[in-house]
Formats: structure tokens, sequence, C-alpha cells
């Protein structure tokens, strides 16, 4: 089978150190196995699409005949982190809100004017969101489209696939980071906490992340504490001390979205303002690594610091993970051969065949299944304690950090591609 039509393709939410891998995946599908049809970007997503703000990727990523692939645009842009096309956080209207028709008759309009039926759109679960609402509207008002959503995210809580594009190299960028700054913490006799906060507002895999190197061979924190638990000040304070009699240099690990017992944010006493939330209603999570450096201060008196790692755990395109930028490049290729197959409703999605060797296969599951959902930190991949993974978690993450790639530098510095 073939596209009905010309193609468009979209980045949405927070951006990844691979989600340009996955962009370049589907350019390179279209061009090679739809070289008739066109595929536009849209520039900040869907927000950016409703207000007319496209590109044409095929003249883009082609030389002067409009057919061969520029090997070297496609080769920066898999190499450069964040989203090359712009994002945006826009949550659509319910298809139940009268109000929001204007909204959807908008994107038909978009839709015919390019002669454009299959639309592609990168994200995490809110932009799965996006992509059920838009395959429900087209099917209502009967418009021929095929709705594929391609995941990415570094928090790693997609339902219905093993793992997301994006986390691979975000976790690569943690665990090594976390052994340099326990490297770091190693060199006095003064006894010292030092507590990193990691992203992670309802999942903890990227906090579990920073424990890899505890099955390879490489250094891992004393503790690791993740959302899925409830935490406890007394039994955190207890853990700390008795980290601190085995040697002087303790190092932490804490998912931003850690909760008391009665669901309020244990970073949530060193905010101001209250708690801003976003168009999906999701809280803005931060401070949990300095209300604990200050609980710590207080209740122990030892020298301590806070770290958090914020922007550079998604951003880090001097770090990616050899396997992460593969799959992210498969994933995208594999939507467009679904689209082409007529596939439609659906996100694409990475299933794990063996974890030693590692082996996975690109496949698909229903949209509807998977938007909105989260999928946390299986419960016997925490210790007992709640203050650690286990060996198990740390052997199943292992496998999607593994091997470098080889991205431009120039003059010292990373290359990277940019839209003029």
């Amino acid at each position: 089978m073939e596209l009905m039509g010309n193609a468009i393709v979209g980045q949405s939410g927070g951006p990844t150190a691979a989600i340009n891998a996955t962009l370049c995946g589907v350019i390179r599908g279209m061009l090679a196995h739809a070289p008739s049809h066109r595929l536009f970007g849209m520039r900040n997503g869907i927000q950016g699409f409703l207000e007319g703000r496209m590109i044409d990727l095929t003249a883009r990523f082609t030389l002067d005949d409009g057919k061969t692939p520029d090997e070297s645009a496609l080769r920066a842009l898999t190499h450069t982190p964040a989203a090359s096309l712009g994002s945006c956080r826009k949550k659509l209207p319910s298809l139940d809100d009268a109000a929001g028709e204007e909204t959807y008759a908008r994107l038909i309009e978009l839709f015919r004017s390019r002669d454009i039926h299959t639309f592609f759109y990168i994200g995490g679960n809110d932009s799965m969101d996006t992509v059920a609402k838009l395959s429900a509207y087209t099917q209502r008002v009967g418009y021929p489209m095929v709705v594929i959503g391609v995941p990415k995210t570094i928090d790693n809580d997609l339902e219905g696939t093993d793992h997301t594009p994006g986390f691979g190299s975000a976790a690569k960028y943690v665990a090594t980071t976390l052994q340099e700054i326990i490297l770091d913490c190693s060199v006095y006799t003064i006894p010292a906490v030092t507590i990193v906060e990691i992203m992670g507002r309802d999942a903890g895999w990227l906090t579990a992340a920073s424990a890899i190197g505890r099955v390879t061979g490489g250094l891992a924190p004393d503790l690791v504490y993740l959302p899925e638990r409830p935490f406890s000040m007394d039994a955190f304070m207890k853990d700390v001390r008795a980290a601190l009699t085995r040697h002087p240099g303790v190092v932490i690990a804490v998912s931003e979205g850690i909760r008391f017992e009665d669901g309020t944010p244990v970073g949530a006493s060193v905010q101001s303002g209250g708690q801003a939330t976003d168009v999906f209603g999701h809280s803005a999570l931060a401070g949990a690594g300095k209300a604990l450096e200050f609980a710590v201060k207080d209740a122990i008196g030892c020298k301590v610091r806070s770290v958090e790692l914020n922007l550079p755990q998604r951003c880090a395109g001097h770090l990616l993970s050899a396997v992460d930028i593969d799959e992210s490049l498969h994933v995208g290729e594999a939507a467009v051969t679904a689209a082409a197959a007529g596939k439609s409703d659906i996100m694409m999605t990475i299933r794990r065949r063996s974890t030693e060797p590692y082996v996975a296969i690109i496949s698909h599951a229903p949209v509807a299944e998977i938007a909105n959902q989260v999928r946390h930190v299986p419960e016997g991949y925490i210790n007992a304690e709640g203050n650690n993974v286990t060996d198990e978690c740390c052997r199943y993450l292992a496998p999607l950090i593994v091997g470098e790639t080889r991205p431009e530098w120039v003059s010292g510095l990373r290359g990277f591609f940019r839209f003029d």
C-alpha cells in the first residue's frame, strides 16, 4: 500500500536528546517509501500548525534534484538534541466541547490545503492525548486520515512499550553524572551528604537509572528514592545516618516527584507562589533536593549540598546512547511503514524479546489504550525498604545506555543542526 496523500510530522512536550533522531527516521522513511508524497513539519507542534506555521521537510532534506537524501543534514539532525521543529504543550479541546469545534475545523482546513492525509506526532503521554482526539475527530467527520503517535520521553512512563526513545540517552547521562559526582564526593574524610534531584514527576525510571553502575562494575548512589513509594522523613534520616557510618561521602538520588504519605510533594516547603500547573493539569515540581538538604542540615548537622540535574538530563547531546539513537531512528521509519500499510489510531512501540543478549523489535499498539496513562516502576524493581532499586531493575536498564555515537565536533564544541 501507499500513503493516501502528503504527510505532516510534529514534535510536542518536553524535548529529549533523541527526539530529532526519531524525526530523522520519519523523514528517511518518507524519502525511501513514499517519494511521490511530501512531508511537512509543524513548527511548534499542533499549536504552531493551527497558526499555519509549517516547513517543507522533503525540500529541506533532499539535494537539488528533490529526491536524493541530504545525508549531511540528516546525520546532523540525528545527533542534535532538543526538538528542532520546536515544541508546545497545547491540549486539544474535548470532542464533546462545542466551543472546540472551531479548533478541529481549522485543522481539517489546513489538512485539505496541503492534501495531508497522514499525521505523525512525536511525543509523550500528553501528545498521545492529541493523537487519540485527532484520530477520533477525523473519523467522526469522515476525513480520510492516518494518525500515528510516535513515542518519546525521558521519563519512560508510556504504557504499551518496553521503554521510550529518549530515555536511554537521558539514563546514560544520569548514570554517568552520578558516577562522576560519587568520585568527587569520595576524596574527603569529612562527613558530607550530597543529594541529587532527578526528573520524574510520577514515575521514577530516570532516578532508578542512577544505580545502573552497580551491575556494570561502576559506582552507584548509596540511597535512591522514587515517587512510587511514599516518602518518610524519619526513615530517610535513619537511612542517611546508617550510610554515614559506612563512609563519609554519602550520595543520594531522589526523584523530583517524591511525595509524603498524604500526597504532599517533598519539595513543597521550598516552593514559592504555590504549585503551578500546566494545561494538562500537571504540577510543576521542584525543590525536593533542596528541601532534603535543609532537613539533613537541621537534623544531622553535617556538611550537605543538593544538586539539581535539571535540563541537561534531556539535552546532553554529547553523551548519547547508541542503542537509543538507533532505536529512535527505527521507530520513526517504522511509523512510515505502518502508515503506508494503512495502520492508524496507534502508537509505535518497542518490544523487548530478551535482555541478555538485548534484543527488541518495533511494533505498535492502540493509542487509546496508552493516552493519559502512566507506566510506573514495578514494585519488584524497588527494594523492601523503599530506599533503593534492585539489581533486577539495573539489569533491565543497563542495555539501554550501551554504545556511543559519533556526532560532529567543531572547534572543540558540538556541531548541531538548526532550521533557518
